[in-house]
This record gives C-alpha cells, sequence and structure tokens, in this order.
C-alpha cells in the first residue's frame, strides 16, 4: 500500500504554490493524490525487465533540416512591415513599469 497523502501535506505545498484552498479542496486533494500514489504502486507490481525504454509509442524521429549558412533577410527588409521602428530597431511597447521589481 502507497503512503497516505494526508491533509497537512496539502496544504503545505498548497502554501508553497501559493493556492489559496478551502477545507473541501484539501480533503478532495487528499483523496485523490492518495489514489494516484496507490496507482503508481500497483503499476510498481509489474515486470518491467524485458521492457525496452521509449519516449514515444509511434517510431517518431526528428526531421531537420541541413544546417547551412543562408543570406540573412536584411534590416529593411525585416522592418519593412513592422507597425513602428526606429533607426534599424523594433518599436514596441514598454512592458515593465518603475514598480515591477524586474
Amino acid at each position: 500500500m502507497a503512503r497516505k497523502i494526508d491533509e497537512p501535506q496539502v496544504r503545505h505545498v498548497a502554501k508553497l504554490a501559493r493556492l489559496g484552498l478551502t477545507d473541501k479542496e484539501v480533503a478532495r486533494f487528499s483523496t485523490q493524490l492518495s489514489a494516484i500514489l496507490d496507482y503508481m504502486e500497483k503499476l510498481n507490481e509489474l515486470d518491467t525487465d524485458s521492457v525496452e525504454p521509449l519516449a514515444h509509442c509511434l517510431p517518431i524521429y526528428n526531421v531537420f533540416r541541413e544546417d547551412t549558412v543562408a543570406e540573412s533577410l536584411g534590416a529593411e527588409l525585416a522592418l519593412k512591415n513592422a507597425p513602428q521602428h526606429f533607426e534599424n530597431f523594433f518599436k514596441v511597447p514598454k512592458i515593465l513599469d518603475d514598480d515591477s521589481n524586474a
């Protein structure tokens, strides 16, 4: 039997994740997380010694193009459809303010 996830553990993780959970949610998540651990314990009973590890169930391979040097687009052409630009740069709206601490 897998270890049970109790309500204090759920509350601790919720606090770390800065989640405000109700008592009803804590009880529900405690039950659900314990059920997940029970299922994982059941899967651990399977003999997987002869099973080869895989990342995907289908034979999928990355299809990369050859990495070759090509002529760049150029600033004038790149900025041609830009809504706003200044000299050779895209002009974008400011997203950070002085209070962002970034």
